[in-house]
């Protein structure tokens, strides 16, 4: 029976079908293993990001304010780092899996060849340390690239925020060049990093070919009189081949090994930053019985309380001791920068506590209760910089509460929203975009505040609501809103502002100076113990004692009239997201249009991206890169074609003589061969890093170039989020991944062909089999495809929500913390992280299907090719050896075939950025021109017939305007939100679309001008004040083009000269990014300040003064008019009593001029609207 099994075995055709099932078998093990593996990993990614969100609930506010760390740096944490420690955890099991494959295929290859087979391993073994040093230094050159990549991406996320006042000032070219300058650094790191890719490239390419030589070399030579039979050889072969596979993915093992360390290191990092001092928390204080509803006894004391922000810093608040009475309304007033919002936070818990105690009486009755800051229930609070959610108005207002249909209409109406829901296009269900982008700072700030009001909690916060609101806006909330909803509710209500007419509302007033409490009391008591605060609060308010009692009487019937008149004056053309109101909603249907054609788009391969990114690396690079990769794959096929007729030989010529002159000639042919093969494997991988190094710094100049000089309305219309992608993510695909991808994409189609070519001309019968399995795996390739676009799309887009989650968070982690709503957070975060992980585990699943079908077409093709063959040899007499070479060939088509489908996946998925950069590089700039034609310094302004457009596509803004300005004239600009003030100062730096008319600035028409020049020459300060990170030196004169004592006497002027003195470095003090480290009011200065540097004949204030205190503002008045005399100013104002000095007072409506004449002029007319206005703001 024994030989009956062995003459069984023997059989070459039972061999045959053996290796088939051996095959299937170990294949379809592999692919279920990798698959758990993958599962597992995705597991660990939706854990650690969890993790990282957890700890963001805790991160103490000082670690954000003082720049400890950006939103940006958490966000690449949870995108890229989380992913890097799934990729391992995916690529683990090699790490143990290889070293042992490698050691059974040196044993096999030991019992083939004998000692020259271990000659052979041991050239392996001993370059495998260079090639760890080699990915050591690789990921060195990937920290340091990471590390500029990130510094680049801080200045460009800058750039891009304070776009608007970048192009008013017109300093694009010195962001501009700021960027490139970090860009610079960056290629230099990715030049290290390409060089040791390519090393580490060719080192995989060479090393099998240098063992092959060596251990055939060194076998001819040991055993002259031994078998060297093709049996033996290809045997050997096909184990070297075995060989090469694990070594080569050993390297990307240990690169992945490396990369998750550092990601590693870097969340462990984040993950041991500071926290807020934690206490155990007192339950959720809403009860669902609505009679509990204000039960709660809450009032709030401060004993003797020292806080810092930061722990070793100098306390920012000292010696606070004060109580907030429960029930009652209680206003915090001070100068800008003296720590009010500060004070709020520091009774929230955000505020380092250095001594004394926060207590609140709130939870339980018990006594032991009522000692400890973090028991309190939920706050609502409304910052002072608006924070809104990425969802529609609606659920922005209930944040995470019941919807109560009466409350809701109470609360839009204190907030007088309703006429700004009905503009927008869906209602009160319109998405606002990411941080409000499609709203005006009015609106956003209503609504946040209306999200405080709606909450049913016993406390509310509010940090200066009516710093972005109109006069009669300010006077509707707080009649409505916090005197009859809150106040009459009994809710605690504390509330921070500068607007001093409404103090006699007050049931408890506190006064801050500088960090201190400088009296606390109701108005009477400071009335009798502190009169010169008393009357200094008096004359800002330019009110008599008697109007203070007469006040809240005739308030309350103006009101109703106002609102009334309010409604008929708000017509929809009015406010047609006109001035503040910067972004227009881009319409909804336009986008469905778009998803429809990209999904009929997403069937083909991109191949014009393909074209333009080869195009990109120019005339040279190209051929070269080409003809080295076919020289190369040419040569591997003649090393083992030669070897195949050196073992042939052997077995045909028995004759010593003979085989000895042979077989030195084989040895030298092949030694020529194998050298070659080396060299070419070295220009190749050389030749694809530069070729990706040269399209990389090509793709990203150009791509900053067009962004910089797009029009203002591309930004307007475009997502920040969208374009800062760009330049994060697609760069970072197009530097680091696209080489590597088109690398291996070419060798792997390379060796697929040239596999099946050598088994088509060892058995040409081959090729009628070949055909049906083409077609088989061409439709299963595209099938694969589409299916795989769809779920990397998918994948994408279930990313996106959960990164805005997080960003989200991190900008609104002080409301979420006053609010208490971790929880609800929480919760949101695991329902994206599911579906993220979802999407992300389909994808792998797609990818196991295809390898699965791909590695049996391989076995198929092992199966014909080895019948195909064994019939040839029996029946016309194939060389032994050729038969060798098929099949040694045959074994290794499904590793290409497989490698070859997933690399065109990847490549498709990739080319994907390449596409999208350049959609963004079609947008149209507007071109610089750095020359100055002689403009006099005069200042005179004449505006004829001007109508202005925010696009070709959409209503005027204004119409028909015409004024005429004298230099030095002081003008003020007044009218309701939404009348077209702001559009009006954005028309003089050509912002804005003008259709009709023209604005001739000293005796040149502006139009006729470059954008460069005509910017240069005005100033302009912004509502909402933008300071980069840096100096304030750098952020007063960017240009550096001023002395010191120019920027001491800008700071002078703008009141800021004690603060910046105060500060170690002086002029060289840093600013955070967003300046962070300044309060609100200090900010708003600081631009002023900036402004004053450039001495401009024109000076335009776009409500410049909204979050400054009346004391600091009305300094600031004199300063303008007698710093400015001979300047034009132009200053549009929401509180009329700042624009009474003015020579002329323009009254705006609807994009039309109402009234235009001198202030005394218009006040004594009985129907003036400017004379309605000042009797509103008295």
């Amino acid at each position: 029976n024994y030989a009956k099994l062995m003459k069984f075995l023997s059989n070459a055709y039972v061999l045959a079908v053996l290796l088939f099932f051996a095959l299937l078998l170990q294949r379809t093990f592999l692919q279920a293993s990798y698959y758990v593996a993958i599962e597992t990993g995705i597991n660990l990614r939706g854990a650690i990001q969890t993790k990282i969100y957890n700890k963001i609930m805790q991160l103490s506010t000082s670690n954000m304010s003082m720049g400890e760390m950006t939103a940006g740096q958490i966000c690449n944490l949870v995108a890229i780092d989380t992913n890097q420690l799934m990729w391992f955890f995916f690529l683990c099991p090699n790490l143990w899996a290889m070293p042992v494959q490698i050691i059974v295929g040196v044993l096999l290859l030991y019992y083939l060849l004998g000692i020259s087979a271990l000659i052979g391993a041991a050239v392996i073994i001993v370059l495998a340390p260079v090639q760890y040093f080699v990915a050591t230094k690789l990921s060195q050159a990937q920290r340091s690239t990471l590390e500029y990549s990130n510094e680049r991406l801080k200045k460009t996320n800058e750039m891009l925020r304070g776009i608007k006042l970048l192009k008013l000032y017109a300093w694009e070219h010195i962001f501009h060049s700021s960027v490139e300058e970090t860009r610079q650094k960056e290629m230099t790191s990715l030049k290290s990093f390409a060089l040791y890719t390519s090393i580490s490239i060719f080192m995989n390419a060479a090393i099998p070919i240098a063992a092959v030589l060596i251990t055939f070399v060194v076998h001819a030579h040991l055993t002259r009189k031994a078998d060297f039979s093709p049996s033996v050889a290809f045997a050997s072969l096909s184990l070297f081949h075995i060989l090469v596979s694990p070594l080569f993915l050993l390297s990307s093992v240990v690169r992945s090994t490396v990369k998750a360390l550092v990601s590693v290191q870097k969340l462990s990092e984040f993950l041991s930053s500071d926290e807020i001092e934690e206490h155990d928390k007192c339950p959720e204080l809403r009860s669902a019985d609505a009679q509990s509803k204000y039960q709660a006894v809450v009032s709030n004391n401060i004993t003797n309380g020292f806080f810092t922000w930061t722990p070793e810093g100098p306390p920012a608040l000292s010696n606070i001791d004060i109580r907030i009475p429960q029930g009652q309304l209680t206003m915090i007033v001070g100068q800008v920068g003296c720590g009010k919002s500060s004070l709020l936070l520091a009774i929230l818990g955000e505020m380092q506590k250095i001594s004394g105690n926060v207590s609140w009486s709130s939870c339980t009755s018990d006594s032991e209760m009522g000692e400890d800051i973090r028991k309190r229930g939920s706050v609502a609070y409304a910052s002072q910089k608006p924070w809104l959610l990425n969802a529609t108005v609606e659920e922005n207002i209930t944040f995470e509460s019941s919807f109560n249909k009466q409350r809701y209409k109470a609360v839009i109406d204190a907030c007088s929203l309703q006429p700004d829901i009905d503009i927008l296009p869906h209602g009160d269900q319109t998405q606002i975009g990411e941080r409000g982008i499609n709203l005006s700072g009015g609106q956003r700030q209503r609504i946040s505040v209306a999200r405080a009001l709606y909450q049913q909690t016993n406390v509310v916060f509010l940090d200066d609501p009516f710093s972005a609101l109109d006069i009669h806006l300010s006077d509707h909330l707080m009649q409505e809103g916090i005197l009859k909803m809150l106040r009459e509710d009994k809710r605690t209500v504390v509330l921070v502002t500068h607007k001093l007419q409404y103090l006699p509302h007050a049931d408890w007033i506190i006064a801050m100076k500088d960090g201190y409490i400088q009296r606390e009391g109701t108005l009477k008591d400071i009335q009798k113990s502190e009169t010169e605060l008393f009357e200094h609060w008096k004359t800002l308010m330019n009110r008599q004692d008697q109007e203070l009692e007469k006040e809240t009487t005739i308030e309350t019937k103006n009101v109703l009239e106002r609102t009334n008149l309010r409604r008929t004056m708000y017509s929809r053309e009015a406010l047609l997201k006109d001035d503040e109101e910067d972004e227009e909603e881009a319409t909804e249907s336009d986008d469905e249009d778009n998803l429809s054609s990209v999904l009929h788009q997403r069937a083909k391969m991109p191949w014009r991206a393909c074209g333009k990114y080869l195009s990109a690396a120019g005339i040279l690079l190209l051929p070269l890169l080409v003809l080295s990769q076919l020289l190369k794959h040419t040569v591997m096929v003649a090393i083992d074609y030669c070897l195949a007729r050196w073992t042939s030989d052997a077995i045909s010529e028995k004759m010593e003589v003979e085989l000895k002159n042979c077989s030195h000639c084989e040895v030298r042919d092949t030694f020529i061969l194998c050298c070659l093969g080396i060299v070419l494997c070295l220009v190749t991988s050389i030749a694809v890093e530069w070729t990706g190094l040269k399209v990389t710094k090509k793709l990203h100049a150009s791509l900053l170039n067009k962004i910089i000089l797009a029009p203002m309305r591309f930004f307007e219309t475009t997502p920040l989020g969208s374009i800062l992608n760009r330049f994060s993510a697609d760069c970072n695909t197009i530097d680091q991944h696209i080489p590597a991808t088109l690398e291996c994409l070419s060798r792997s189609t390379l060796l697929c062909v040239s596999a099946l070519a050598v088994i088509s001309y060892v058995t040409p019968m081959f090729l009628i089999a070949l055909v049906p399995l083409a077609i088989m795996c061409y439709f299963i390739q595209k099938y694969f495809r589409v299916a795989s676009r769809d779920l990397q799309q998918l994948d994408d887009s279930t990313q996106l929500p959960l990164l805005s989650h997080f960003s989200e968070t991190v900008e609104g982690l002080t409301t979420i913390r006053a609010f208490r709503y971790e929880a609800k957070f929480r919760q949101k975060l695991l329902e994206y992280t599911d579906s993220n992980n979802i999407a992300s585990l389909f994808l792998t699943a797609a990818n196991r299907w295809l390898e699965v079908r791909m590695e049996y077409i391989g076995a198929c093709v092992v199966l014909i090719a080895a019948v195909t063959s064994i019939t040839s040899c029996l029946y016309s007499k194939l060389s032994s050896g050729l038969v060798g070479l098929g099949l040694t060939y045959a074994l290794m088509v499904s590793n290409y075939l497989n490698w070859m489908v997933r690399n065109l996946a990847d490549m498709e998925i990739q080319l994907g950025a390449v596409k999208r950069i350049h959609g963004l590089l079609k947008t149209e700039g507007c071109w610089f021109i750095f020359s100055f034609p002689c403009i006099s310094d005069r200042g005179e302004i004449q505006i004829q017939n001007l109508s202005v457009r925010y696009d070709s596509n959409l209503k005027p803004v204004l119409k028909h305007v015409n004024a005429h300005i004298s230099p030095g004239q002081k003008i003020g600009i007044c009218g309701r939100t939404g009348s077209g003030k702001s559009s009006f100062s954005l028309a003089f730096f050509r912002m804005v679309d003008t259709f009709e008319g023209r604005i001739i600035i000293d005796g040149i028409d502006i139009a006729k001008l470059p954008l460069q020049t005509l910017r240069s020459r005005l100033s302009i300060i912004l509502q909402d004040p933008i300071l980069f990170s840096g100096t304030i030196r750098f952020n007063l004169d960017p240009e550096k083009k001023c002395t010191d004592s120019m920027l001491w006497e800008a700071l002078e002027i703008a009141q800021l000269k004690h603060v910046v003195k105060a500060l170690p470095g002086g002029l060289d003090a840093i600013v955070t990014e967003g300046g962070e480290n300044f309060s609100q009011g200090q900010r708003q200065l600081f631009c002023l300040a900036r402004a004053f540097v450039r001495k401009t004949s024109i000076f335009i204030m776009d409500e410049a003064t909204a979050s400054i205190d009346m004391a600091t503002e009305n300094i600031l008045q004199k300063v303008v008019m007698t710093a400015f005399a001979d300047r034009t100013v132009v200053t549009i104002a929401h509180r009329v009593h700042t624009i009474l000095n003015a020579d002329l007072v323009i009254v705006m409506k609807r994009g039309l001029i109402l009234e235009y004449d001198k202030p005394e002029v218009l006040l004594e007319q009985e129907d003036s609207v400017f004379a309605s206005f000042v009797q509103a703001d008295k």
